[in-house]
């Protein structure tokens, strides 16, 4: 082999060996490098969402139940003796003050029974005047002076008597209201009155709005909390809770609960549809946005937060109150970092890059 070949040969291993080293050698330099870490870095960026911190308060909770307004007081007055309708004052729709004057029946001789009453009374009086000293004196048996007076007390006990039953003619409203019905006309029935309805009053203040209650809200409803009254013509009112019963209905079993309403015009009336906002107890809430409630893989209600390490957990809560933007809910501790955007593009151990937003302070209320 001459010497030309040997170098061919040297001279093409030399090119194989040079090109080999290209895959088998590091030569990167820094540069390149770095270049390639913040590739990567660029690959594995952290999905951005937007969190706020939560505080936990004590929130009143208000049950909307659909009710009824209601009368406070509603009787029939009826004669209580015999006799002819002589006069009728009052029509349905007036209003009347307590002791006013409703119907008068005929006279009967009552009045002529309270003259006779009071003739025997004076007659008992006198005679037991005349004669006191007497007795005292001892003219008389002193036995006559137990009888005399005796006397006096029967007669004044039948004048009494006689003036009730005089009373009775007269029929009088036992208390402020509105005639709801007058069922009588003048001149009817002369001996069957007694007992008969002459007119329905209903008392209009104060008015009542009622609402039944199921068994499971009951024990936050409190006598003497104020409720709003919301009533089906547009006006708005409100009350205090006066009355919470303590037996259910035995078809519904819910329980009866008044408010009393204000109504001194009169304006509302009886038996009219409303809407009650009863306080109930209040609770530790937290006030979130609507749109930050979510559901998790597992179909639970509740929201998304991060811990201290930026990693995305999923909290259950349970809704106490909605409003129009906002929520109230239970279920989460004081200073809470909430997902308030992006949560529905995040999953439970995921870490993220949280950038916070003003916190939502909730106010007691």
């Amino acid at each position: 082999m001459n010497a030309s070949r040997l170098t061919a040969i040297g001279l093409v291993a030399a090119a194989g060996l040079w090109i080999a080293s290209g895959h088998f050698l590091p030569h990167d330099k820094a540069e390149s490098r770095v270049a390639a870490r913040a590739g990567e870095a660029e690959a594995k960026k952290l999905f951005r969402v937007a969190v706020a911190t939560t505080s936990v308060v004590p929130h009143s909770r208000k049950l909307t139940i659909a009710g009824r307004t209601e009368a406070d007081k509603r009787v029939t007055v009826t004669a209580r003796t015999g006799g002819v309708l002589t006069e009728l004052k009052v029509k349905r729709g007036m209003s009347v003050k307590k002791g006013d004057l409703i119907a008068v029946l005929s006279d009967e001789a009552r009045e002529a029974q309270v003259a006779q009453a009071q003739a025997v009374t004076t007659q008992k009086r006198t005679e037991l005047e005349a004669k006191r000293a007497l007795i005292l004196n001892g003219t008389l048996p002193r036995l006559q002076l137990v009888d005399l007076e005796a006397q006096l007390k029967a007669a004044e006990a039948a004048l009494a008597a006689a003036e009730a039953e005089h009373e009775r003619g007269i029929v009088r409203a036992p208390w402020s209201g509105v005639v709801h019905d007058v069922p009588v006309e003048v001149g009817q029935a002369a001996f069957s009155m007694a007992g008969r309805e002459i007119a329905s009053l209903v008392a209009l203040d104060p008015m009542l709005a009622v609402v039944e209650v199921a068994e499971r809200q009951l024990a936050g409803i409190k006598v003497g909390a104020v409720a709003e009254v919301r009533l089906v013509t547009g006006e708005r009112t409100s009350g205090k809770v006066r009355f919470v019963a303590k037996t259910a209905s035995l078809t519904t079993r819910t329980y009866r609960v008044e408010i009393e309403v204000p109504n001194p015009e009169g304006t509302i009336p009886d038996g009219i549809t409303a809407e009650i906002l009863v306080p109930l107890a209040p609770v530790l809430a937290t006030r979130v946005p609507r749109s930050a409630v979510t559901f998790s893989s597992a179909g639970n209600l509740g929201l998304r937060v991060v811990d201290a390490n930026d990693t995305v957990e999923f909290v259950p809560v349970g809704v106490i109150e909605d409003e129009q933007s906002f929520m109230w809910v239970t279920g989460l501790s004081d200073r809470t970092r909430v997902i308030v955007q992006g949560q529905d593009f995040v999953r439970e151990g995921q870490t993220v890059d949280a950038v916070g937003v003003p916190e939502l302070t909730a106010v007691a209320k």
